[in-house]
């Protein structure tokens, strides 16, 4: 499958396969060997229909034995268990939860005991995080030296809530982590030649970032419609956090560009599944 890369140099992601399951993997992040991450394609699973195939949502009327299927796929991939998954609950807030050993398998294999959390934090070894995209923006994080890790869910209002920050400061509250310390991704979401808003959603940006990132962030498409940059957001997000410019990787890879290999909410008009974000510590 031919995939339309953003980067025409050297993309951050690469395309993976194992057992018939392709995802998406850093591949500096690759040679960390204490942690497991990836992003999900819309290949290698058993949906049906406009779910085709890989689909990780339990809550778009697809079959839920298709669903878990889908996980215990994705999740062998990958290296891990889906009772380690832990899973948000994304409502587009700021919030940062603390993942904890007992909170292994929420909405997967047990209800959440928890709502409106769009982004979580661990350190704790066979803690899988994850989050679920068809557009938006996921944010990785891995702190090398703590060994602590971030999974947030960032669309426009996320970024310009500047969820990333509030993911970066939860890892400093609780593990004691160093900005400069520690590496960040942008994962697979749709790029700013795809993503049109309306002059609302610009103000919230103008109101959230400063004048001098204006013409980075966005341009005017017509009288009412903008073109939004939310990877180069969020990238301005890591570095006014304090994260060194070397330790920011971008996704290179739209959603909405590879509509074949990515679910896009704005490709399919909204009738499709569900991507996963996964970033996890092996188990001792």
């Amino acid at each position: 499958m031919e995939i339309k890369w953003q980067d025409s140099t050297r993309p951050h992601m690469e395309l993976r396969e194992k057992n018939g399951v392709p995802f998406l993997a850093f591949e500096k992040w690759e040679e960390i060997p204490w942690l497991v991450h990836g992003f999900s394609t819309r290949l290698g699973g058993v949906s049906k229909g406009i779910y085709a195939s890989m689909n990780l949502s339990f809550t778009r009327g697809d079959k839920e034995e298709d669903v878990r299927e889908n996980y215990r796929r994705i999740a062998a991939s990958m290296g891990f268990s889906p009772e380690d998954i832990v899973t948000t609950d994304q409502t587009h807030t700021t919030n940062i939860r603390t993942a904890q050993w007992e909170d292994r398998g929420n909405g997967l294999t047990k209800p959440r005991p928890y709502t409106d959390i769009d982004g979580m934090v661990t350190n704790v070894p066979g803690v899988v995080l994850s989050a679920f995209f068809a557009d938006c923006v996921p944010l990785y994080f891995v702190d090398p030296v703590k060994r602590a890790i971030g999974l947030s869910h960032s669309g426009w209002r996320g970024t310009a809530g500047k969820i990333g920050r509030a993911t970066i400061e939860k890892m400093q509250e609780e593990y004691g982590s160093r900005p400069e310390d520690i590496y960040a991704a942008i994962g697979p979401s749709i790029c700013q030649e795809c993503y049109e808003v309306s002059g609302d959603v610009i103000e919230e940006f103008c109101r959230a970032f400063d004048k001098k990132y204006w013409d980075r962030l966005f341009y005017r498409k017509s009288q009412e419609k903008y073109q939004l940059d939310l990877w180069e957001a969020n990238r301005i997000v890591f570095l006014e956090s304090g994260i060194p410019k070397d330790h920011i990787q971008m996704p290179g890879i739209c959603t909405c560009c590879n509509p074949a290999l990515l679910f896009s909410h704005r490709a399919s008009g909204g009738k499709r599944g569900n991507l996963g974000a996964f970033l996890g510590i092996k188990k001792e």
